[in-house]
């Protein structure tokens, strides 16, 4: 993937966040990184992989001692501090530890760092003991209302969505160097169970199939859905009618 389709595609969220744990900078910030395996995933202002714990229960943490040296919790100051200008789908909440600090959550889910991933990127700490995750974004399709196409489809960090003219029913004719241009919506993790959803507005069957390039890519209505990596905001649908073969996806 090219430098340009990461930038298209990490979105970054500002939290007026304090503490220590993960967060050193003095603004902290939570972004969304792009994987074609593993879909739009957490990380922190230094772009480390988040993660959750499926031994957690929503809005309690089971991670403490060597646990927490080894996953170390994102703490934050107050939870009245935190925004979302994105509205990313799920929603920042906080729980208080029962070492009385306050931690981070993701649709109810506390997260964490891992202190085996050496650099920006790296997701070393996925599926670890079977119990450790990246922090997913729910794969969201929601409408959108676009400035000269009307209604449109987009995903969770509010990019447009496309379909491709040339797969078939439920299957995927776009990989290689066609997926990085267009790169895949990618479906959830355990163990949060963030399958597939439809906003207000989308009616249809959603599902996933695997991808040979290991990502369980989402498919509304038997068409595979897509990003175009030339859309860099939110409100870009630039690749509409690309080839003849490319569509923005609608309701």
């Amino acid at each position: 993937m090219t430098r340009r389709t990461i930038t298209a595609l990490v979105l970054a969220l500002s939290f007026a966040l304090a503490g220590a744990a993960l967060a050193q900078a003095t603004t902290p910030v939570v972004q969304v990184r792009y994987d074609a395996a593993l879909g739009h995933f957490l990380t922190d202002d230094a772009g480390m992989t988040l993660y959750v714990f499926s031994s957690d229960e929503p809005g309690v943490s089971n991670c403490a001692d060597t646990c927490a040296v080894n996953w170390p919790p994102v703490i934050v100051a107050d939870a009245s501090l935190i925004t979302n200008p994105l509205a990313i789908p799920a929603g920042f909440d906080t729980t208080t530890r029962a070492d009385g600090s306050v931690q981070l959550t993701y649709g109810g889910w506390p997260l964490y760092g891992w202190v085996n991933d050496a650099a920006p990127g790296d997701t070393t700490g996925q599926g670890v003991g079977g119990v450790w995750w990246v922090a997913n974004l729910n794969p969201v399709v929601q409408v959108a209302t676009h400035p000269t196409l009307g209604e449109i489809l987009v995903g969770p960090t509010g990019m447009a969505l496309y379909t491709f003219r040339n797969d078939a029913d439920g299957t995927s004719n776009c990989s290689g160097g066609c997926a990085a241009a267009w790169p895949p919506l990618v479906g959830g993790f355990d163990p949060a169970g963030l399958m597939p959803s439809l906003g207000a507005g989308v009616d249809g069957e959603v599902t996933l199939f695997a991808r040979d390039d290991g990502g369980a890519q989402v498919v509304l209505d038997g068409m595979p859905l897509y990003y175009w990596r030339n859309d860099f905001v939110p409100t870009d649908a630039t690749g509409d009618g690309v080839g003849g073969n490319w569509d923005v996806a609608r309701p």
